[in-house]
């Protein structure tokens, strides 16, 4: 397992239209983390047709790259809007297969939280969102994803500013702790 170092690295997670992106961006700003927007959201706005597995995996493997890459960068603080959790819970529901190595990154990645957004509040259509019904039951799936994983997590819930405050506050206090050791 490659260690992290003296990062602090928080990822955003949740069903769609829980504001992971709102939120995690805004947090980000407040405390001066470096912030990883959602790079499925991105690729798939890109697309002039359906995505397939292959393109779930070319996602998976962006985001892999990018966590190896901050590893390395100057930056004590990363915030990920969304990460392999999603993108595996994704590869399980839609195709029914999640290659091997993904699985294995999985089992080696470090991240310090995961703030886990409650669907608690309206769905927002977007064109790139596809799961309005299924919001509970994949905010279920990830949930157990991620205490399979025994990553640390705390729900986040509400609105609006409520949300964002809880996010900062879970955020600081991971990075005091840490900061203590």
């Amino acid at each position: 397992m490659k260690s992290k170092g003296d990062k602090t690295i928080i990822v955003f997670c949740g069903p769609e239209s829980t504001a992971k992106s709102t939120v995690s961006h805004k947090a980000s700003q407040i405390v001066g983390a470096e912030w990883v927007p959602e790079y499925a959201r991105e690729y798939v706005e890109e697309l002039n047709r359906p995505y397939t597995y292959d393109d779930v995996i070319v996602i998976a493997r962006k985001q892999i790259i990018e966590y190896h890459r901050l590893l390395q960068s100057d930056q004590k603080i990363i915030i990920f809007d969304t990460f392999l959790i999603l993108t595996k819970v994704w590869l399980e529901i839609v195709y029914n297969k999640v290659p091997q190595w993904l699985l294995k990154e999985l089992e080696e990645i470090q991240i310090d939280l995961y703030l886990l957004c409650k669907p608690d509040i309206p769905w927002v259509s977007d064109g790139v969102r596809e799961n309005e019904e299924r919001r509970q039951e994949l905010y279920t799936i990830y949930k157990k994803e991620i205490e399979k994983y025994n990553f640390p997590y705390i729900i986040i819930s509400g609105e609006g500013e409520s949300r964002l405050s809880q996010a900062i506050s879970c955020i600081n206090h991971i990075i005091t702790k840490q900061n203590q050791l």
